[in-house]
């Protein structure tokens, strides 16, 4: 028997279809939360028995096992039992170590990898599965979704492909999946999937949009990050609101039912692995996530609570515009103005009648400083004009 246990999300799942296609009905598939993953594999030693020990293959794909874990499947293998561990996380490299661990982060050529990618390279490889069309594109729009390759290359087939997963159960998508997988030239959506699609992406634009007016900013060890609630959803808000507000290092995005928190960032200098890593979690350095426990609780609620969503910068402005060569104007929740202008190479920040801030090299740094130290947004044109006249005619004051 063919043992696998695996994540319960759109990479995870497609190990289990490729698992399915490989191995029929001598594949048994178990999908687990990252929390969960551990305790079904201790029940698995747990029920170990003499023809288990000799027939069965156990496979664990895009989940890491803890310590104890660890040591019970490397000692089966050292007793002769076969066994396999295939994941692309970073956090995940030291499995590299013992004979049964394959993690790869990245391929030869410098592309990053998915669990699914690097499950199809396996059983293939080991003779398990033949290769097709259908079969290379479907793991090649999972791994651009997983690794949100898909963003940067416009291919909104495969995010279409993990809105479809969620829409439908787990047991569903592999009915709709396995058939179409193992023949053919290209993988696509039906009429049916089509038109579900349409109706998400309208979903989940209205549900961003209100997620935006949300955000909380929080300030730790020189690290900002925007907190939200968000049960759904949590890769599409955490991409769009990371694009709204640039100047925030991170987005944390809390399931309070789940007690989990997942960590997005759109930066390539932040690793959001390494704020997981913090409470117990771990993942990717652009998507990562954890359990909430008393630390992470702290942080993201406790001191998150008290706190004004983000001020959202104003929209339709004419005269008031950001990067103008006439100078720009924020302003933050307690009235206090911030323009920003140029000398003609460098950027400046003047706080009303106190202090200059500056210079900055480019546009982006002043905004961000403004944002960062003073929770200030760009401020309407009406409020723009009044400003300038009072200037004019008041001297500033």
């Amino acid at each position: 028997m063919y043992r696998l246990f695996t994540h319960n999300d759109l990479d995870g799942v497609a190990c289990g279809i490729l698992f399915r296609l490989a191995f029929g009905e001598k594949a048994d598939v178990r999908y687990n939360s990252v929390s969960g993953l551990n305790f079904q594999v201790e029940k698995y030693f747990d029920r170990m028995n003499d023809r288990m020990k000799k027939e069965d293959h156990l496979y664990i794909t895009d989940l890491s096992v803890n310590h104890e874990n660890t040591e019970k499947i490397n000692q089966f293998v050292n007793e002769g039992g076969k066994a396999k561990l295939i994941d692309h996380h970073k956090t995940a490299m030291h499995f590299n170590e013992y004979s049964w661990g394959r993690v790869k982060v990245e391929d030869e050529s410098g592309t990053l990898t998915s669990a699914a990618s690097l499950v199809y390279d396996y059983l293939v490889q080991e003779n398990h599965l033949i290769k097709n069309g259908s079969l290379d594109e479907f793991v090649e729009l999972v791994r651009q979704y997983d690794t949100w390759d898909w963003d940067i290359l416009k291919n909104y087939k495969a995010k279409n492909l993990n809105d479809l997963f969620f829409m439908v159960s787990i047991e569903e998508f592999e009915e709709r999946m396995v058939p179409r997988l193992t023949s053919g030239d290209r993988f696509d959506y039906d009429d049916f999937e089509k038109k579900l699609l349409e109706m998400e992406e309208d979903k989940i634009e209205r549900y961003i949009r209100r997620k935006k007016r949300e955000i909380i900013q929080i300030e730790t060890d020189g690290l900002f990050g925007g907190v939200v609630h968000a049960e759904s959803y949590h890769s599409e808000l955490g991409n769009e609101l990371g694009k709204e507000y640039p100047h925030l290092d991170y987005i944390a995005i809390l399931n309070l039912g789940g007690k989990k928190i997942s960590f997005r960032t759109i930066h390539d200098d932040v690793d959001v692995s390494s704020v997981a890593g913090e409470f117990g979690g771990g993942g990717h350095a652009k998507a990562s996530g954890c359990s909430m426990n008393k630390e992470a609780y702290n942080r993201y609620i406790e001191q998150a609570f008290p706190l004004d969503p983000v001020k959202p910068d104003a929209f339709r402005n004419t005269y008031n515009l950001k990067d103008s060569k006439n100078g720009c104007l924020y302003e933050n929740r307690d009235r206090d103005f911030y323009l920003i202008y140029t000398d003609g190479t460098r950027y400046f920040v003047q706080q009303e009648s106190k202090e200059r801030h500056g210079p900055f090299d480019a546009f982006e740094l002043a905004e961000r400083f403004v944002k960062r130290e003073y929770g200030a947004a760009l401020a309407r044109d009406d409020v723009y004009i009044s400003y300038l006249e009072n200037i004019v005619f008041n001297g500033g004051n």
